[in-house]
């Protein structure tokens, strides 16, 4: 999901996103506040701001004034959806070329599982 050259931003919602998927905020659960999650990561409170807005625009959180941004029901599956379309447009095929050079088979990662 993240990588060291993406925006700080991108790779604040990739933890968040981990987080989520991870069951560490649960559906219906409160997300760390703006200022405790920048403190957290060493981040900038407009940044972390920026991260959780692209949550909200997609409706994967939920704002109540003046409580806080809820995992909103259904993000889990909907993140899992999207990560794995991510996935497999953009990291498999290289990670497949690599196994094709290397006589990799998928039986082989199946043992080491």
């Amino acid at each position: 999901m993240s990588s060291a050259y993406r925006p700080v931003y991108l790779r604040l919602r990739d933890e968040i996103c981990i987080g989520i998927l991870e069951g560490r905020y649960a559906e219906g659960t409160m997300l760390p506040s703006v200022r405790a999650f920048a403190a957290e990561q060493g981040a900038n409170p407009l940044t972390v701001a920026k991260a959780y807005q692209q949550f909200q625009d997609e409706g994967l959180v939920t704002v109540q004034r003046g409580i806080g941004m809820f995992v909103a029901a259904g993000a889990v599956a909907a993140l899992r959806a999207r990560e794995r379309e991510s996935f497999l447009r953009d990291e498999w095929p290289e990670i497949a070329a690599r196994m094709r050079l290397l006589g990799l088979k998928a039986a082989d990662l199946a043992e080491m599982a």
